[in-house]
């Protein structure tokens, strides 16, 4: 199994914070669905001031291009999305429509 950790930054809004902690605290079935349909074996999201940390566990049928692609033609998926957007904002030298960056594994305690 793989290991992903992502970041993403969310608008520095106390309310707008709280409403994406609520959405994350009911996250639609096809969202869960299309997730777990792309591979994706365990998923956890953190939360410190606006900072969000992802990690994402995967199998061997994972692929961001092939996540990427279902999600494109998921219409559910879109209007998530869509209303995510709305609470997060691109990270510094984020490309144009960019959300969450992968992260670089730099230590590991074994």
């Amino acid at each position: 199994m793989k290991r992903y950790c992502l970041t993403l930054d969310l608008v520095n809004d106390d309310q707008l914070i709280e409403s994406y902690r609520q959405y994350h605290q009911a996250v639609w079935p096809e969202i869960k669905e299309s997730i777990k349909s792309a591979g994706v074996e365990e998923l956890e999201i953190y939360l410190l001031g606006n900072r969000l940390f992802m990690i994402m566990d995967v199998n061997e049928n994972f692929s961001f291009e092939a996540k990427s692609k279902a999600d494109l033609a998921n219409a559910k998926v879109q209007e998530w999305e869509e209303l995510m957007w709305k609470f997060q904002q691109a990270l510094p030298n984020s490309k144009p429509g960019e959300k969450w960056k992968i992260m670089e594994q730099i230590f590991e305690l074994k």
